[in-house]
């Protein structure tokens, strides 16, 4: 059995400014504010992250944030469910190809692996309807490390019915340097697609094991999946 888990944002599909704007919105409504630093990233990064690092910049604890941040959360994900505009995002080239090809696989479990907050992630997939593909993941509610997603997801794995898996066994599908850090630090396989934010040549120097542009290109390699 191989355990599959992949990303959403930059790997999937992409939403353009819209989820940021919801997830400020949310900030601000909660806490008063955020300061958003020069040249910042959301890429890679945990939901509960992000939150942190921009909230820093007010003079909150952490203790604080993390006592507040459930209803910041609450609220952006009922702003996704209302408003996300399928229009400005983008399902990117071989997504559901892929998808419909790796489900028919007995040997392969397919997850998520993700930053996003569950409901904010479903949101997104939801717009493709792409969420049918994915019983379980890991998702920022689970831990504000992307590294500390990749234990949740095994274990969610083994619960539905795979595994259990030893990180050998396992294939973490992203776009940024964070996903390929995270697979690892969890002695697992990385496959790279440079169709977010992040340059082909970076992935590789990270350490990625395949990169690809995009997951079009990547599923002619069908057998580093399997």
């Amino acid at each position: 059995m191989r355990l599959i888990l992949f990303d959403i944002d930059g790997t999937l599909l992409r939403c353009g400014k819209q989820v940021a704007q919801h997830f400020l919105g949310a900030l601000e409504t909660v806490f008063g504010g955020y300061r958003l630093p020069e040249r910042f990233s959301f890429a890679g990064k945990t939901d509960p992250m992000i939150a942190v690092e921009l909230l820093r910049g007010l003079g909150l604890d952490e203790e604080e944030i993390h006592a507040r941040l459930p209803r910041a959360r609450d609220l952006y994900v009922a702003a996704m469910d209302r408003e996300l505009d399928r229009d400005r995002m983008l399902l990117l080239p071989g997504v559901v190809e892929l998808l419909e090809r790796l489900v028919l696989r007995p040997e392969l479990t397919v997850g998520l692996l993700t930053g996003n907050w569950q409901g904010g992630a479903r949101a997104k997939l939801s717009r493709f309807d792409l969420e049918a593909y994915f019983a379980f993941g890991a998702f920022g509610d689970d831990a504000r490390d992307r590294r500390g997603l990749v234990p949740v997801a095994l274990r969610r794995a083994e619960t539905h019915g795979g595994g259990p898996f030893a990180p050998e066994d396992v294939l973490i599908v992203g776009d940024t340097v964070l996903d390929v850090d995270c697979a690892r630090a969890a002695g697992a396989r990385c496959l790279a697609v440079a169709s977010g934010f992040t340059e082909a040549e970076e992935l590789e120097a990270a350490g990625a094991d395949w990169v690809f542009d995009d997951l079009q290109e990547a599923a002619r390699r069908l057998d580093l999946f399997a």
